[in-house]
Order: structure tokens, then C-alpha cells, then sequence
């Protein structure tokens, strides 16, 4: 980012003189984006604030949790957190998270590209000041959505810390670093400091119930639709041109109707067994071929001996040298086949007839069931009709 479209509120130092390692979880992105979204839809007004909950074992800093806050307006306009309910619910996540305990490292909320504004200021300080002095701030850009800027990769957010730093010190820094450090102690006795935020590096990192969420939720948003509420759907009145035949209406419902996540699962693991059994025939297939091209001496037993008439007849087509033969190949074939009859049962007549019994066991049961059924729906319609 050019240092002219830069927030002046962004620190002229290095993020690398930090030695902040943040690393950020896919729940706190989930449960910030479903913030930010319930936000636009409900038009509401008021600044998006949430706080961020995770570890911070000395210079490494996990963000796990997130939650929204509410806001009040203090002195001069200044937006703050409401004190009561913020610690009573911090109170409460910490009470649900004790193992690992987990702690206030931050807050998020969103702002430009160009970093952290003004109205940030106030909120940053109160948490800094009564909760966590090293406190992060997690600034989702929205502009960068709109933009389609995420589709190169990057998520669309910055997570910055604060530094406070002299006015005068931070301009000698973006002229001489070397000279700032120098005259470090003179310009902090000079001027007093000011609140600056410098963005820090962050990793992604998943844990395994995080990757079944996650998973989850980007199945279900593929199959995501608009559905209209019944008010707004009885306000709209049809036009001539949009009036359809029945034949129509109903071949758009077949054709917007979406699958239940029961059947999207049913329809996975079908799916994958057809796959496995079209590789097994695959492999089978290209095992046979292999076998094919091997002289008849290594199908067989030792004892078998080619009739005479077959080596003449033989003998003079064999026009290309027979394909080398890996004993490795032979052997792992051999134990495959020898593996073959745990499989199969010995008794196959036996086996079939106890399939039968069980088959035959469990359709008398289904039918008593219907029959059960039939007799209770006759009672009931006897003892309304008094017959």
C-alpha cells in the first residue's frame, strides 16, 4: 500500500520488530462474516464490534473464539463497549471455556483498506486499559468483498497491535530508523505519545472439529437460496406476462427444488462405493491382462505339461521376446488369491439358507407390522362410527 493512501494512524516501524505470532482460527472468520451479515441485512446503523477470546503464551497469540459486543456513545460521541454486559458475558464464555482457558485477546470490527480510524481509538484503549494491555485488533475490510479483491487468495482482513509512540518520533522513523533509535529517550521526554497501530503477521490454523464445520458449511452455502417471507410474497401481485401454465409452474419447482442434506449424503456415499467398485474392476481387469502375457508355465502347477501340438504351433508365431517377469508381482497375487476364501464362505448352501431365514424373518416382521397397524386403524374408525 503506498504511504500516501496509508491511515495515519498505522505505525511507520516494521511489523517484524514485533515478534507477534497470531494465529487465527476458521471459527472466529465464521463468526465474524455471520456478524457482519446479519448486520447488513438487519440495516442497522450502529459500528460493527466483537471481542476475540483465545490464548496468548508469551509471544504467540491464538485467536479461537469470537462474539458481538454491544455499544454505547460516551463522552464527545466516543463509541464504547457497555461495561456491565461486556463482563458479565466475557464472564460467561470464560466460565464454558475453562479447558483450555481462554482469555480476551482482542476485538474485531471492520475499517478500510487504508487501516484503523479514529472512532477505533476509544474502544481500543478501554480494552487495552481494563482488560489486556497487548491486546489485538482484527479489521475486516468489506470493500475488498465488494471488490472481489479475495478472490486472489488473501483473506480480506488485517489484525494490527498497538504501539504508543511520539508524533516526532515516528516521523523521524519513516525518514531514518537508525536515527530514531538513536534519539529514542529525547523524543518520548519531548512530546507525549500517541496510539499507533502496526499490522502483524498471522497463519491460519485448523483444528479437527474446526475442518467438519467448515466443511459443513461450505456444502450447505453451495445450496443456499433466497426464500422470500409470506408478506412480502403476498404483496406481489402478478402481471399478464408473468402468468405461467400449471405444466410450467411445476416444471420450475422440480427444477429450484434442492436436496435435503440427508439425501446429499446418501447420494456421497453412494457415489464413492461406485467409484471404489469401478477402480476394483479396473485393478482386477489390468491384473488379468498382466497375467495373459505369462507363459502358461507360471499359471499352472508344477505337475502340468503343454500338449506337444500347442509348443509346435507356438513356436513359430513367437515373434517377440516374451515381457520380463517380476516374482514380487507373482507373489503378491498369489497371497491375494490364497486371501480370497476368508471372503467366501465354505458352505455356500448353508450360508444362502440362513440368508433366506434371516430375509424371510424380517419381512414376517414388517407384515405383523402392517397387520398391527390395519387392526388399531379399524378399532379407531369403530369406535368413531359405533360399529
Amino acid at each position: 500500500m503506498p504511504d500516501n493512501e496509508r491511515s495515519f494512524l498505522i505505525s511507520d516501524h516494521k511489523s517484524s520488530d514485533s515478534g507477534l505470532q497470531i494465529h487465527l482460527h476458521p471459527l472466529v472468520l465464521l463468526t465474524v462474516s455471520d456478524h457482519i451479515t446479519r448486520h447488513s441485512l438487519r440495516r442497522r446503523e450502529e459500528p460493527i464490534v466483537g471481542a476475540l477470546l483465545g490464548q496468548q503464551n508469551g509471544r504467540d497469540i491464538t485467536l479461537e473464539h469470537a462474539f458481538e459486543c454491544q455499544v454505547v456513545e460516551g463522552e464527545q460521541g466516543a463509541i464504547l463497549l457497555h461495561q456491565a454486559w461486556f463482563q458479565d458475558r466475557l464472564q460467561q464464555y470464560k466460565d464454558v471455556h475453562k479447558e483450555p482457558a481462554l482469555e480476551l485477546v482482542g476485538w474485531f470490527t471492520t475499517a478500510p483498506i487504508t487501516g484503523p480510524e479514529t472512532h477505533h481509538v476509544p474502544i481500543h484503549q478501554q480494552i487495552i486499559h481494563d482488560y489486556n494491555e497487548t491486546a489485538v485488533l482484527l479489521a475486516f475490510h468489506p470493500t475488498e468483498v465488494l471488490a472481489g479483491a479475495s478472490q486472489s487468495g488473501r483473506l480480506p482482513l488485517t489484525i494490527y497491535e498497538s504501539v504508543y509512540e511520539s508524533t516526532q518520533n515516528a516521523g523521524k522513523a519513516a525518514n531514518n530508523e537508525a536515527e530514531a533509535d538513536r534519539s529514542m529517550d529525547i523524543d518520548v521526554a519531548e512530546g507525549p505519545l500517541d496510539l499507533r497501530f502496526r499490522e502483524l503477521p498471522y497463519s491460519v490454523e485448523t483444528g479437527e472439529a474446526e475442518m467438519i464445520g467448515v466443511d459443513f458449511v461450505a456444502r450447505g452455502g453451495g445450496n443456499a437460496t433466497n426464500i422470500d417471507s409470506p408478506a412480502k410474497q403476498k404483496g406481489k401481485e402478478k402481471s399478464p406476462k408473468d402468468s405461467k401454465s400449471p405444466q410450467q409452474e411445476s416444471k420450475t419447482l422440480n427444477d429450484t427444488s434442492l436436496l435435503s442434506p440427508e439425501d446429499e449424503e446418501l447420494i456421497t456415499s453412494l457415489t464413492a462405493r461406485a467409484n471404489a467398485v469401478k477402480m476394483l474392476h479396473t485393478r482386477i481387469q489390468l491384473l488379468k491382462s498382466y497375467l495373459t502375457t505369462l507363459p502358461p508355465s507360471y499359471l499352472t502347477s508344477a505337475s502340468y505339461t503343454p500338449a506337444p501340438a500347442a509348443e509346435e504351433e507356438a513356436e513359430p508365431t513367437s515373434t517377440t521376446p516374451p515381457a520380463p517377469i517380476d516374482h514380487s508381482i507373482l507373489r503378491s497375487i498369489q497371497a491375494l488369491i490364497h486371501r480370497l476364501p476368508l471372503l467366501i464362505p465354505a458352505d455356500g448352501t448353508a450360508f444362502e439358507h440362513e440368508s433366506l431365514a434371516e430375509k424371510s424373518d424380517v419381512s414376517l416382521v414388517a407384515l405383523l407390522g402392517d397387520l398391527t397397524k390395519g387392526t388399531k386403524n379399524m378399532r379407531e374408525m369403530g369406535r368413531k362410527f359405533g360399529i
